[in-house]
């Protein structure tokens, strides 16, 4: 197969991103001497400017690390947490049967900055400033508009415009979005981040950043995001309200490090994930489901290989919707259990299943929230509405700035053996008004949340929403050895795992498994606002051969093919032995890797 880039090898570092900005940001720390913890805070803090229609200042950030020096990988938790006034009543009181999708109601404590500066801290070498400097350049002097932040501002122009004054005032120009290729400035984030490095003092590198931590978290930051929270804003349902986050929230809130998930697979893996606060854990119940399944015995894109992982997809994330979250009750190790898996995997058939099945892990019956019920194909429990299909890779918001919600990615490996793997997201332009003193909008997380009490995934103050966003790491006979993922959204563990088996089943290199063609089924309810499913539906990049989509067809799949190359933007980066490699997606003609 042609590939449309080299694979890069070399043995000093490899930095892969889904925009070349960021990329070269990252490689050139890593030439000044920088380890991978450097480079990947440098990288993150470029995505904000240059993407920022798919993460921003006021986003989330999970990440899985391997530090050389401990010998060992862990989690950093970006993901922020309700606010203590977020309760399923206070909703109701509003009228609401769902969190919206924009506005400020669904805005989480934003992690992000705590996250990105507590690996610099920990793990890091470099000044904060000196890391933040990419950034700034590019806030300062200019960034090239690409031709999807001009469709996504076009999109939410006259919401801009009618209720957003702030974002209208940041983002428009004579009322329409800027062209693409306009070299544009982020002058008011910039001045953002100068107050807070301005604020950094200590005596040394690690107080300098806990400093700018705390004025973020505990300053002038914190300050406005509450001041401006009390003011009422448009957002998805159609009327203002006010935002419920809080200066104390943040004050309250402190960056998580956590031991990672791992499953083993084929004998010589292990995958590591984040916990089930997020959807990673699918991956390894997918792994589970597909080593039971014998997908080890199919050839990659042939119509069986595609149907088995489909409908392994479909039980593991009916399992997500069921048991996945913010609580302490998840029966996590029965999930990734060998048994567990083995009954499981008796219910795939040759057709196409068209019912959401959770499990009963540990014996334990599952509970759906009653959106999700619609589409479980229980008895009596009607026919679901299908809603728009929108495609995945894109995810153009509405007019009113709902989006499915895509994002950033960025893995880092540097010749010490550190590796980085991190999927920034949120706080996007589209979704939530601009903060005037701040020149960036919250994020919109807590639409993740059900409004129905006693769900793992339930609102309360103080939880995470079930986030989608899932970097993983693997290891090799012990060893670190990849650390991939994508943008996508709820679609992200549906391309991370067709990589990984193809790299693990046929030995393709990093380049070709990210180039092959992708799918994704979107039989479960999104994570999004409105929550919509589409049973049985399994969008399949038109590239796949004709047999193969005739065949899937015949097994009742419900095919939707969105373009030749349209699905997934995975990034990855590896070590074998002293070799290292990187590759990026060429999809959307955004993502670069950079290495030597």
């Amino acid at each position: 197969m042609m590939t449309t880039r080299p694979e890069l090898t070399g043995s000093f570092g490899m930095i892969a991103s889904t925009h070349w900005l960021a990329s070269a940001a990252g490689m050139s720390v890593l030439e000044r001497g920088g380890n991978a913890f450097d480079a990947a805070v440098a990288a993150g803090f470029v995505l904000q400017i240059v993407e920022p229609h798919l993460n921003g200042p006021g986003g989330d950030l999970p990440a899985i690390v391997w530090s050389a020096a401990d010998g060992r990988a862990h989690v950093v938790c970006g993901q922020g947490v309700a606010p203590a006034a977020a309760t399923i009543e206070r909703f109701s009181e509003l009228g609401l049967p769902l969190v919206p999708g924009s506005g400020l109601l669904p805005a989480v404590v934003p992690g992000a900055f705590g996250a990105w500066t507590t690996m610099l801290e920990r793990w890091g070498t470099w000044e904060l400033a000196d890391v933040l400097g990419y950034a700034l350049h590019y806030a300062e002097t200019g960034f090239p508009i690409l031709p999807s932040i001009r469709r996504t501002i076009g999109a939410v122009a006259e919401l801009f415009t009618n209720h957003w004054a702030p974002s209208a005032q940041t983002w428009l120009v004579d009322g329409a979005a800027p062209a693409p290729g306009t070299v544009w400035r982020s002058s008011l984030v910039a001045a953002t981040y100068r107050r807070v490095l301005a604020e950094a003092q200590g005596t040394t590198r690690e107080q300098r950043i806990a400093a700018a931590r705390g004025a973020w978290y505990a300053g002038f930051v914190a300050e406005e995001i509450g001041d401006f929270c009390q003011t009422s804003w448009r957002d998805t349902s159609g009327r203002d309200h006010a935002g419920l986050l809080s200066a104390d929230d943040l004050d309250r809130w402190r960056v998580g490090i956590e031991e990672p998930v791992g499953v083993d697979y084929a004998g010589r893996y292990e995958v590591l994930k984040t916990g089930p606060w997020g959807q990673g854990p699918v991956l390894g119940q997918q792994l589970r489901l597909l080593e039971a399944l014998d997908l080890q015995g199919e050839s990659p894109r042939s119509a069986e290989w595609i149907h088995l992982i489909t409908e392994a997809a479909k039980l593991a994330f009916a399992d997500r919707e069921a048991w996945y979250g913010d609580d302490l009750g998840v029966p996590l190790g029965a999930l990734h259990s060998r048994e567990y898996a083995t009954e499981r995997a008796k219910l795939v058939a040759e057709q196409a299943s068209l019912e959401l099945r959770p499990g009963s892990p540990e014996g334990r019956a599952p509970r759906l929230a009653t959106l999700a019920e619609a589409v479980s194909g229980a008895p009596g429990a009607g026919e679901p509405t299908l809603g728009p299909v929108p495609d995945a890779a894109a995810a153009e918001p509405d007019a009113d700035g709902a989006t499915r919600g895509d994002t950033c990615h960025v893995d880092v490996v540097d010749r010490w053996g550190n590796f980085v793997s991190a999927t920034p997201s949120g706080g996007w332009l589209q979704s939530s008004p601009v903060i005037p003193a701040l020149g960036f909008p919250l994020g919109t997380r807590a639409q993740m949340f059900y409004l129905e009490p006693g769900l793992p995934n339930s609102l309360r103050p103080g939880v995470r929403p079930r986030t989608t966003l899932s970097p993983s790491l693997a290891l090799r006979d012990g060893e670190p050895w990849l650390a991939f993922g994508t943008p996508g959204g709820d679609q992200q563990d549906q391309w991370q795992l067709s990589f990984f088996v193809d790299l693990v089943r046929s030995g393709a290199d990093l380049q070709t498994a990210i180039d092959a063609p992708m799918f994704h089924t979107n039989h479960f309810p999104s994570s999004f606002y409105p929550r919509d499913a589409h049973p049985g539906e399994l969008h399949v990049e038109d590239r796949m051969d004709p047999a193969v989509l005739d065949e899937l067809r015949r097994r009742g799949h419900r095919v939707v093919l969105p373009g030749p190359w349209s699905l997934g933007r995975l990034c990855a980066v590896a070590r074998d032995g002293d070799v290292l490699r990187a590759a990026a997606n060429a999809r959307g003609a955004q993502g670069y890797a950079a290495g030597r």
